[in-house]
Order: structure tokens, then sequence, then C-alpha cells
């Protein structure tokens, strides 16, 4: 047979329909069909909600699946075909500019994901996610059911625990606040309830806690750390309020364990996938000189336990023999302002 530019190119079609069908079309044909362990139909509710997480174009920054590869990074379990056996049409995404939602549902409460939708800054201060404020009150119930229905039966079961702390969480909230911070902190293991902070407060931690604190925390607990921050008007319970902790013996243990964990069935999230020990460490620094009053360097936690100086500087600041100070950068923020005298009776 001549190669001739007609037979070149009746080859090349052949060749592409052979490859269309075998990767496309034959999977599907022969894969078999059955329901994974986790998948469920959805509800009403859920169906109207996926039906405006497509019509707002959230499949364009968002995926539902996880690959093997991606299992250390980005999931709870590697994505299986029956868990979209009830999807018409598949939003499976190819863009990660926002996290995979696969597993979405329960992982954080009703309240919080209503505050994101309503404006993504509230609970993530460096969020570029669209604001959703637009929807009406039952669009926004039903995305955030949707949402929560991410995850199938492993998310129903977050959220049963979610709602579960919930109500004990509220119930203790609304029995003031010395009530809530105790019981607050009987949620927390002894050991880091009492554990004090391993790197003093010195200018530079303090700092370095302010830039975190603003990326990931301001806007729930507010400038002032008093948990009037704008997201507080869509959160119940509230957040929390540190400057209670001056009548209180906390540690830096202790806010690193709920910072690091999270509060279960609070808009309070987990952070140990975001933030390294250090700069958790490093919050609990600057919640303590700026909202509870201890001083820099003081070299005492907030319970008044000494800080162990040797473990704390990393390897390459540690001192040698015959070695000069090292000099310290001033602070690039004011030193904290002594608290106001009471106002006279």
């Amino acid at each position: 047979m001549a190669m001739t530019p007609r037979s070149v190119g009746l080859g090349m079609a052949i060749l592409a329909t052979f490859a269309t069908w075998t990767v496309l079309f034959l999977p599907g044909l022969t894969a078999p069909n059955t329901p994974s362990d986790i998948v469920r139909p959805l509800t009403p509710k859920e169906r109207l909600g996926r039906v405006l997480y497509i019509k707002n174009g959230c499949i364009a920054c968002h995926s539902q699946y996880v690959r093997p590869t991606d299992w250390d990074y980005s999931g709870l379990r590697v994505s299986q075909r029956g868990d979209y056996i009830y999807d018409r049409p598949h939003l499976l995404g190819s863009e990660r500019t926002g996290p995979d939602l696969s597993q979405e549902g329960g992982q954080h409460t009703d309240d919080w994901q209503i505050a994101h939708f309503i404006n993504p800054r509230y609970p993530r201060p460096a969020s570029i996610m669209p604001r959703f404020s637009f929807l009406s009150p039952n669009e926004m119930d039903a995305l955030v059911a949707y949402v929560q229905s991410l995850g199938g039966k492993m998310a129903d079961q977050r959220m049963a625990r979610q709602r579960h702390w919930h109500k004990l969480l509220v119930a203790a909230y609304h029995r003031g606040a010395d009530y809530n911070a105790s019981y607050l902190r009987s949620l927390v293991p002894p050991q880091w309830s009492t554990m004090p902070n391993p790197y003093p407060a010195t200018q530079v931690a303090v700092a370095q806690g302010r830039f975190v604190y603003e990326q990931m925390c301001i806007n729930c607990h507010g400038p002032l750390g008093d948990g009037n921050g704008p997201a507080a008007e869509w959160l119940d319970p509230k957040p929390f309020n540190f400057t209670l902790l001056k009548r209180h013996r906390w540690s830096g243990g202790l806010i690193y364990y709920q910072v690091m964990n999270g509060i279960t069935g609070s808009a309070m999230p987990y952070f140990k996938e975001d933030l390294e020990s250090a700069k958790i460490w490093d919050v609990a620094n600057y919640v303590a000189v700026h909202f509870i009053g201890k001083n820099i360097d003081s070299g005492n936690d907030l319970n008044g336990i000494p800080v162990s100086r040797e473990s704390a500087p990393p390897a390459e600041h540690e001192p040698y023999p015959g070695a000069k100070p090292h000099p310290v950068a001033p602070s690039p923020y004011p030193p904290p302002q002594p608290p106001l005298p009471p106002h006279p009776p």
C-alpha cells in the first residue's frame, strides 16, 4: 500500500478512534457499576445545594477526588469509582485553586460554613474565594447541606460528632464566660493544659506570632482578642475571648493544643495541617503578650513556669564557646500598653 497523504490521514484517524474508544468508553462499559461503602443518595435539600454548587461555578476552583498520589496531602480517603454512582453530571473538577472537597462534610460546623460563604475572609483572612452573600437564606442552607454531605457516610459520622459537641459547647457558652473558659480547659488533656511554652516570648517570636494571628485568627477572635471579629455575628458559640485568661491559669501548651486540634463542635478549626509547630507556639506567645498581659522575654510561661531556654533556639542560633552575643533586631511593632486604671465608682 502506497504511503500517500490520504492513506496516512486514514491511518491516523483509525488510531485516534481506537485510542479514544479504549481510553474513554471501554472503561465505562467494562468497569463494575456498584456503590462504594460510603456513598448514599442525596436528600432533596442536598440536591438543591448541588444545583447551586454547579450554577455558581464552584467546580472551577475545587475538585472532588483524591488520587493515590494526593492521599498524603489533601484527603482522608482515596476516591473510588463507586463514590460517584449517584452523580449526574460528575463534578470531579480539574483545578485545586481551593482545597479538594471530596471529604469536606463534617470538617467544619454549619455556622463556620455559613460565615465562610457570607465572606470567605471571615474564617480565612487570606482566602481568594469570592463571596456568596447574595444567596437567600434557603439557598445558603441548601448549599451548606450539600457541602456537608461530601464524603457520604463518613461525612455523616463527622457531622453527628460536630452536632453532639456543638450542643454542649453552646450550653457551656451561655452559662457564662468563666464557666465556658473552665469547660474548654477540661477538654484538653492534663499534660497539655500545664505544659509551658518551650519558646520564650521574645520580640521576634511575638512579631512572628502576630503575623500568623492576622493571617489565620483575627477575623474570628478580633484585633483585640476579645472574640468580636467580623465573623462572630454568624457563629454560635462566639469565638473565645482571650482576655478572660487574665483570671484563669492557662498555659502555652493549652493554647497550642487547641490551635493544633481545633475544638470539635465549634467554629474553631484545626490548624495542624496549615501551621508548623513553631508558628503555633509563636501564636501562643502573641496571645499571651498582647491579650493576657505577659511581659515580653519574661522567661516564664503563663502559669509562671520557667521556660527552658536551652532547648528553645533552633540549632543555627545555639551559642558556642567564645561566641559574642548575637544582636537582636528591634521589633517593628510597638510594645503592649499597660492596662488602664480602673474607673472610679
